[in-house]
């Protein structure tokens, strides 16, 4: 198991942390494994087009993204791609499918994360960016800029999209 050299204090109760088979706090019992944070996005097809929103935060801050955010605590991953695409796009979707998983990190050197990726498209809401998104974009999927993509899980999500809508 890997561990994280920059964890030194129990964020529980902050008493110093104890590396063995897993990072441990000797003084609460809290013990920290360095699992992968769980995401989860949608690709948002609508009249043969992709939606993409532009990142407004750091990491990757300008660049284009699919929609979607890190999972909450005994939250589903559909159930969270349905809720981060409300806040971050006003708009409603319905999960279609379920497309894979990918694992990346969240920015250079950051998190593990563990990605799961759905198929949607939009239900009603009104879109407009908000939260994390500076702007969304529609394109063709056949179209779409790959090398403008903040992050190397959503190009491989892109990519087998467009393979599988080939076959």
């Amino acid at each position: 198991m890997g561990h994280r050299d920059d964890w030194v204090h129990c964020p529980r109760c902050g008493a110093p942390l104890v590396y063995g088979e897993e990072l441990h706090c000797p003084a609460c019992g809290l013990v920290i494994y360095d699992n992968p944070a769980p995401t989860a996005s949608a690709l948002v097809l609508r009249d043969g087009r992709l939606m993409l929103t532009r990142r407004a935060r750091p990491p990757q801050e300008g660049m284009w993204d699919l929609p979607g955010g890190f999972v909450d605590p005994l939250e589903l991953p559909e159930d969270a791609a349905v809720r981060e695409l409300r806040e971050e796009t006003g708009l409603d979707i319905r999960i279609e499918r379920f497309l894979g998983f990918f694992l990346d990190t969240y920015g250079d050197g950051g998190v593990a994360t563990l990605n799961a990726y759905f198929v949607a498209s939009v239900e009603g809401g009104a879109e407009a960016p908000a939260d994390d998104v500076s702007e969304i974009g529609w394109f063709p999927l056949d179209d779409v800029p790959t090398a403008e993509i903040a992050f190397a899980n959503g190009r491989q999500a892109i990519e087998l999209l467009q393979s599988s809508q080939k076959s």
